[in-house]
């Protein structure tokens, strides 16, 4: 493969948001700034930081920059336990999901006056929404470059949405979705998969005319699923739910930087993007929300409906020479053997609700964020995974 810049593709971390909710009830409680407070009195050793978001039941843990993924689980681990024992001491509990699973009053906004604004412009779509997902930045050399890796990104999107899908339920109600988030993403301005550009300058006048539409708060505020950061070298993936549980998490890094290292050699060796239709792309995007890994994909290079398991593999396909580069060929494939064995959080979450509710299945979320690695999935009842 063409050798690519020192560092570019190498380096990653990950964003991961969380709700805050009551113990019993499961609901979300507004309680971000007391655990937010509680859990930052100490710095952490792996260069971790907590921060608020839009809604006062949410919070958010950011690893610092990792090289292995050993170093991002460690950095994953020691952010959840600390949020998660925060939360605990201000009676509340910490959960890893898409979408409030039970029925509660929309929340009181976050902190500062970005949010308050964001609040204003967006009226009733932000009222009530507290959707948390997983995002992962991978570093690259310089802002071009990030553009055109997204421009390779654009097809592989949906699929890493497919792997991720955690929130079945919208506030006590099951959806029929296994990721709502998307779909309340999808009101935005500047959602889905982003559109295809030249380069930065034509990424950039794309996001101005939003803002100066008077549709975006500011140029940080897209919701395209793949951007090049607004703050950090590097390209920035949102496109996962919240993930059930830290080696989901680390799953989603791990294909997202391999995603990344390949666009890099592609463009090393003058390959540029394939222009994917753009409403092909919406049409993918919604299919993987709507099924997760669970029925029809639609191939975003073919514009047909095919098994999402195909769509995994072809995916793998693409980017088992970076894996096996990085040395996480071995971590990916058992990540997603046991992804097949226990499905996604989406069915884990319906799996538990079958049983007892959507009450069970926050039960299940707070258990399973809390817990520090995979295990076999409890025994709840007979309903198929």
């Amino acid at each position: 493969m063409a050798a690519v810049a020192a560092g570019s593709g190498v380096t990653l971390g990950v964003e991961e948001e969380f709700l805050l909710v009551d113990p019993v009830t499961g609901a979300t409680v507004p309680r971000a700034a007391r655990v937010l407070a509680r859990a930052g009195r100490h710095p952490l050793s792996s260069g971790t930081r907590f921060h608020p978001e839009l809604a006062s039941t949410q919070v958010e843990a950011a690893t610092g920059v990792c090289t292995t993924l050993r170093s991002l689980r460690h950095q994953l681990r020691e952010g959840r336990g600390r949020l998660a024992a925060a939360a605990a001491a201000e009676g509340a509990r910490l959960v890893s999901t898409g979408t409030p699973v039970r029925p509660g009053p929309d929340p009181p906004p976050g902190p500062g006056e970005r949010f308050a604004r964001i609040r204003r412009m967006y009226a009733g779509v932000v009222a009530g929404y507290q959707c948390c997902g997983c995002h992962v930045h991978v570093g690259v050399a310089d802002r071009e470059t990030a553009v055109a890796v997204v421009n390779h990104l654009r097809p592989w999107l949906p699929t890493l949405l497919a792997l991720s899908v955690n929130s079945p339920f919208d506030r006590g109600r099951d959806s029929g979705h296994a990721s709502w988030r998307i779909v309340e993403q999808s009101r935005f301005p500047g959602a889905g998969v982003p559109p295809w550009s030249a380069d930065a300058a034509e990424f950039d006048r794309r996001v101005q005319r939003l803002v100066d539409g008077g549709v975006l708060a500011d140029p940080a505020m897209t919701f395209w699923l793949a951007r090049p950061s607004p703050h950090l070298p590097t390209v920035e993936v949102r496109v996962a739910d919240a993930a059930g549980t830290v080696d989901e998490a680390v799953l989603q890094a791990a294909l997202t930087r391999a995603l990344v290292r390949r666009a890099l050699w592609d463009l090393a060796a003058g390959r540029q993007a394939p222009r994917v239709d753009d409403q092909v792309c919406a049409a993918a995007v919604w299919s993987a929300a709507r099924y997760g890994l669970d029925g029809p994909g639609v191939h975003p290079l073919e514009g047909t409906a095919v098994p999402a398991m195909r769509l995994v593999k072809e995916l793998m396909g693409r980017v088992r020479p970076a894996l096996e580069e990085s040395g996480d060929l071995a971590a990916v494939e058992a990540a997603l053997a046991r992804l097949r064995v226990v499905g996604t959080g989406a069915v884990r979450q319906r799996r538990a609700a079958a049983v007892n509710g959507t009450a069970g299945a926050a039960a299940m979320l707070i258990r399973q964020t809390a817990r520090p690695a995979w295990r076999a999935p409890e025994r709840v009842g007979t309903a198929r995974p």
